[in-house]
């Protein structure tokens, strides 16, 4: 749902403004970071590398997404380096509380 939620929003050409109006790579760190704890918690027999590939691979499919024109969005390659820093540290951070199964 999570993964969802966060596709839907990076896709739609008007996203609705956020409460306190967040920028937009601090979007993309919430999103990630969100996305990682899930992801680590939910799925704690996976070593780290494996899900960091998934939610690497996700940033680089909606950043793709965002480069058609009719999408009115912008793709960039530091919003999916910021996907991938937000991911791994949050992965970190939810292994070292919850360890792995």
């Amino acid at each position: 749902m999570a993964a969802a939620f966060a596709l839907v929003m990076a896709l739609l050409p008007k996203p609705p403004a956020l409460p306190l109006q967040p920028g937009d790579r601090i979007q993309h760190m919430m999103a990630f970071a969100t996305l990682a704890v899930l992801a680590a918690a939910g799925w704690r027999e996976r070593r780290l590398v494996t899900l960091l590939a998934w939610l690497a691979g996700f940033g680089a499919a909606i950043e793709l997404f965002q480069a058609i024109p009719a999408l009115n969005r912008d793709c960039d390659l530091m919003d999916w380096i910021v996907d991938i820093g937000a991911a791994v540290g949050a992965l970190c951070a939810t292994r070292l509380v919850l360890p792995r199964l």
